[in-house]
């Protein structure tokens, strides 16, 4: 799919609300050129590809654009351009005011005009808004082709609702529902037009409500200001619900109080109400939707802050684990989803990824996240509902993942429409050697064997609980044999690095990565070996100033703009940083987290995106953004929070109501911290470190109950 367009140059306002999402212009407006990709989302389907609002037949002038702190609500003010009759201004500029409050909530975009004469004469004009819906699939917003489309129906209208409606080839049809309050003075299948008589002063109220409704779902949103009103104080009252759940942050910075403030709340934005629970849909605009690796690595980032976020991640990929062997989808028993989708493209089989399950790595990180979530929060009945899934899991490992039984997982894709990169970084030349030739699969990635060692220590631990010790030393031995055989296999001396593959000959890729970094934050690195990739990341030939780089600038196939091969991923950093302080690097973490904190003052509004370019730091200079990242993006905007909890060792005892702080470190910009509302088995913790020459002071400010509290200095 071409990437025709750079999103950052428009910057768009970005809403979401559990399956509905929007990007509008700085105006408000929707309007879409060429392969432009705003417009009003839901369930994977583009519902509304046009609005725009204009005074007397032309576009307001643009005063300011807002998004809430909570990003429940975006507000745009806008002016009125001088008014003409002929040659004879007869509405001067900046007479009118106008101002647009939008919101999300309940599968409809609910907007609020309010239109406001400040001149010192009576006002008419008339004010329209234009619309059209494309219902185009989110795949071919992307650039995807497609030879056959659905039918165009022919809309219905009523005196306040408009109906655009679209028979997609699944047979479902799709109605964009546009209703208006007051009744307009006309209303047709492309817009709306209210005449206005306003005295000086006078101000009047508009409401539109864009609702994306599908026939077969026998729903529909209710219309007007009262629909407005009450989707405002639903969001706002999700918001303090989501505020009092999770722990709370505050330093003696201001800028990182904001990009904390600014993460917290594109997760809580990002994170999506499923019957299974809460669980962090990818990123905007392209993977607003459940994704296996990056639910669970968004998780594990949270993990300490807010438990309940991994509960509902583990819960649905549970759920959606696959059971049968089907070639199109990628998918085997056992094996954990990779994305799932709702669009017309999915449900026709134009695209495999209705439940797609071509991730290599998803399947250990589930162990691995369900281990880690145990020792979190203590919660076995949860762990016992899992273990099913957990021992297909394992199962799945050994048996498909480890297809020739080398000892290694491999993966290569069985689907002609699916990924033939199915590791973190999936794009086509993504895994190769030292000459910049791609490598052929079946491919045993770095990183993948490290997720396997983890999965298989912790699933050992689970099997103790559970009171299987047999499986639980077989685990144990397992994890052993694979640390021996990964080390002897992908360790590359002259390179101070692993290998970032194994090919399908079981050539190692002798290219140095970043995957290597996961190998420190599974744990399955010798301390030796940890120390020289520690060296090697933190050189400026991986380090850029902002970052870590995904490749070394002196690899073949390096390229500071490319998607995997020189770029920097906030959440790629974010593992890495763990797995060094996690062998004692604690210095080298610090700085990852500095080099981040950096960059976010360059990204509007501190939103840290998806990826961004691994040019050299340069004085005076921001780092520089990449065309089409998503931003937000929810394992990027959970990064902040995985590398704070690494710089500050907080651990947790899975039987017993215990924190731990394992030799605290606060970088030199943060002189202290205070967390607030840290939770262990219902008990809270206060607690505020102070940052001094050689050491973090540790003062407990509340503690409830029978909460013990462990401070190890370094």
């Amino acid at each position: 799919m071409a990437a025709t367009s750079a999103r950052h140059e428009r910057n768009p306002q970005v809403l979401k609300n559990d399956e509905t999402f929007v990007l509008f212009d700085h105006f408000g407006d929707i309007q879409v050129y060429g392969s432009g990709d705003e417009g009003l989302y839901h369930g994977d389907t583009r519902y509304l590809s046009l609005q725009e609002l204009t005074i007397d037949g032309v576009r307001p002038l643009f005063l300011g654009a807002t998004v809430r702190d909570d990003n429940s609500l975006l507000v745009i003010e806008l002016m009125n351009p001088d008014l003409t009759r002929g040659d004879k201004v007869r509405v001067a500029k900046g007479t009118v005011h106008l101002l647009r409050a939008k919101l999300l909530w309940d599968g409809a975009c609910h907007e609020h005009v309010r239109v406001t004469n400040h001149g010192q004469e009576p006002f008419q004009a008339e004010v329209a808004m234009e619309f059209a819906a494309d219902f185009a699939d989110l795949f071919e917003v992307r650039g995807m082709a497609r030879e056959h489309r659905g039918t165009r129906l022919e809309p219905l209208l009523g005196p306040q609702v408009a109906q655009l409606r679209y028979r997609g080839r699944d047979d479902v049809v799709r109605v964009t529902r546009i209703g208006f309050e007051p009744q307009p003075f006309t209303l047709d299948a492309r817009a709306a037009r209210f005449h206005l008589h306003l005295a000086p002063g006078e101000q009047v109220h508009l409401y539109c409500t864009v609702s994306c409704e599908r026939t077969d779902s026998g729903r529909a949103v209710s219309l007007g200001r009262a629909a407005y009103e009450e989707g405002l104080r639903a969001a706002q009252a999700r918001g303090l619900a989501d505020a009092q759940g999770r722990c709370e942050i505050e330093t003696s910075h201001p800028l990182v109080n904001l990009w904390i403030e600014r993460s917290t709340n594109d997760l809580a934005m990002l994170t999506t109400a499923l019957d299974s629970g809460p669980y962090p849909y990818a990123g905007v605009p392209w993977y607003s939707t459940t994704f296996g690796r990056d639910g669970i690595l968004t998780a594990r980032e949270m993990l300490w802050a807010d438990p309940e976020l991994a509960r509902g991640v583990l819960t649905f990929l549970a759920r959606t684990q696959a059971t049968e062997t089907d070639p199109a989808r990628d998918a085997e028993p056992g094996k954990i989803l990779h994305e799932a989708r709702s669009c017309e493209m999915a449900a026709t089989g134009e695209i495999p990824f209705g439940r797609y399950y071509g991730s290599v790595d998803s399947t250990p990180l589930f162990v691995g996240l369900a281990a880690a979530y145990y020792q979190r929060s203590g919660n076995l009945e949860l762990v016992r509902t899992l273990w099913p899934n957990v021992l297909a899991a394992l199962e799945w490992i050994d048996r498909y993942g480890d297809a020739d039984g080398d000892g290694f997982v491999e993966y290569a894709r069985r689907s002609p429409e699916g990924l033939v990169q199915q590791g973190w970084k999936d794009s086509q030349d993504s895994v190769f050697h030292a000459n910049g030739a791609l490598a052929q699969g079946p491919i045993a990635l770095c990183e993948v064997q490290a997720y396997v060692y983890e999965a298989k220590l912790g699933a050992a631990e689970l099997a103790r609980r559970l009171g299987d010790g047999a499986l639980a030393q077989h685990l144990d031995q397992q994890a052993a044999e694979l640390q021996a055989r990964f080390v002897e296999r992908f360790w590359c001396n002259d390179l101070g690095m692993y290998a970032l593959a194994l090919d399908g000959e079981k050539r190692p890729c002798r290219v140095r990565t970043s995957n290597a970094g996961h190998a420190l934050w599974s744990g399955i690195a010798p301390p030796e070996h940890a120390a020289r990739i520690v060296e090697q990341l933190m050189h400026d030939k991986f380090f850029s100033g902002w970052g870590i780089r995904t490749v070394a600038v002196d690899e073949r196939r390096y390229n500071p703009m490319s998607y995997h091969n020189g770029s920097i991923w906030p959440h790629d950093n974010a593992l890495i940083a763990a797995g060094m302080a996690r062998y004692g690097h604690h210095d080298a973490a610090l700085r990852v987290l500095g080099g981040l904190f950096d960059a976010s003052l360059h990204f509007e509004n501190h939103r840290m995106p998806e990826l961004f370019c691994g040019f050299p730091r340069r004085p005076g200079e921001g780092p520089t953004l990449y065309p089409v990242a998503c931003a937000p993006q929810a394992w990027a905007a959970a990064a902040v929070f995985g590398i704070l909890q690494a710089c500050l060792g907080i651990e947790f005892h899975p039987t017993k109501p215990r924190i731990q702080l394992c030799g605290p470190r606060l970088p030199e910009f943060i002189q202290h911290m205070r967390i607030g509302r840290l939770a262990a088995h219902g008990l809270g913790l206060d607690v505020l470190l102070q940052r001094y020459q050689n050491n973090v002071g540790v003062e407990i400010t509340h503690r409830d109950g029978e909460l013990e509290v462990g401070v190890e200095l370094l």
